[in-house]
């Protein structure tokens, strides 16, 4: 017997003709008499006499429409009871990541994952991706948003569709934002900070080729957002991820791509088999479904 049949039944009992039944539940009248002669003849009994203007219940269908108002009354207390203890649903959900332009993923999941829970609040952590997995495996950050290469071989993750690109930061009057890209012939000699990740210095090392030996480091930087004071002050160039640097004032910094082209991928990454709060869990849950 399905909770749907008996809301059918109970909407004709109430409607008293199956044909304005039909039109409440929105579905054809053959559709609706079909289920009702299926649960007449589950239930081995006749369940209505049918009148020329209204049909009446049998003895046997007045029993089954009060165990029938029972049975949905505690379905819906108990759906309700459910929804309640889901809004109850409370605590921190950790989050590292770096200065990528994969964080703009991030708004539209916490967004619709906030809906759901509100009572759940967010911690964004943002430092290189080796020091969001130190902090993961040490079980202080959740989950990771972490630029590639990296080692994801203790996680559970989903890579994201789309790069992040590498580029060049400057000031705007440097000599080399002149050019329409920057290749690795043209910062051959010149002032660079280098990120510090080993990891991405060597796809850098590898990009530069014959040229690496040449090369002046002045600075090394965790994330773009420091090396871009250095670079407004024209000390040197950065080579960086693209990150937030949409949001920065172009009269006062700006970026050229390399050439060839630097790339690289992100993941969404949570440790596997770590012991998780409720509300990690939940938003584990939630970032599984929403992404492919």
């Amino acid at each position: 017997m399905e909770i749907r049949v008996l809301r059918y039944f109970l909407t004709v009992v109430r409607e008293e003709s199956i044909t304005r039944a039909a039109q409440v539940l929105h579905i054809t009248q053959p559709t609706l008499s079909r289920q009702l002669s299926q649960l007449e003849e589950q239930m081995g009994v006749k369940l209505f006499t049918r009148g020329t203007r209204k049909i009446a219940l049998t003895n046997e269908g007045i029993l089954l429409r009060r165990r029938a108002e029972e049975i949905l009354e505690l379905v819906d207390k108990t759906e309700r009871e459910l929804a309640e203890q889901e809004e109850q649903v409370e605590g921190v959900v950790s989050i590292g990541c770096g200065d990528l332009r994969a964080v703009q993923k991030l708004p539209d999941l916490i967004r619709s994952f906030h809906e759901k829970y509100p009572l759940v609040t967010f911690d964004l952590y943002t430092a290189t991706a080796d020091q969001v997995t130190d902090r993961m495996d040490r079980g202080l950050t959740d989950i990771g948003l972490l630029l590639e290469p990296v080692d994801l071989e203790k996680y559970d993750f989903i890579r994201l569709a789309g790069k992040e690109r590498c580029v060049v930061t400057m000031h705007p009057d440097a000599p080399l934002a002149a050019k329409e890209y920057i290749t690795p012939e043209d910062l051959a000699g010149v002032p660079l900070i280098m990120p510090k990740r080993p990891g991405i210095q060597s796809e850098i090392a590898n990009w530069f080729g014959e040229y690496y030996d040449k090369i002046q480091v002045l600075f090394t930087s965790n994330l773009p957002a420091g090396s871009a004071v250095m670079a407004n002050q024209q000390l040197a160039y950065s080579i960086n991820t693209c990150g937030s640097i949409d949001f920065w004032d172009q009269s006062k910094l700006t970026y050229r791509p390399l050439m060839p082209e630097l790339t690289a991928t992100c993941a969404l990454a949570w440790k596997r088999q770590q012991p998780f709060g409720i509300a990690a869990e939940k938003f584990i849950a939630h970032v599984r479904r929403e992404l492919p």
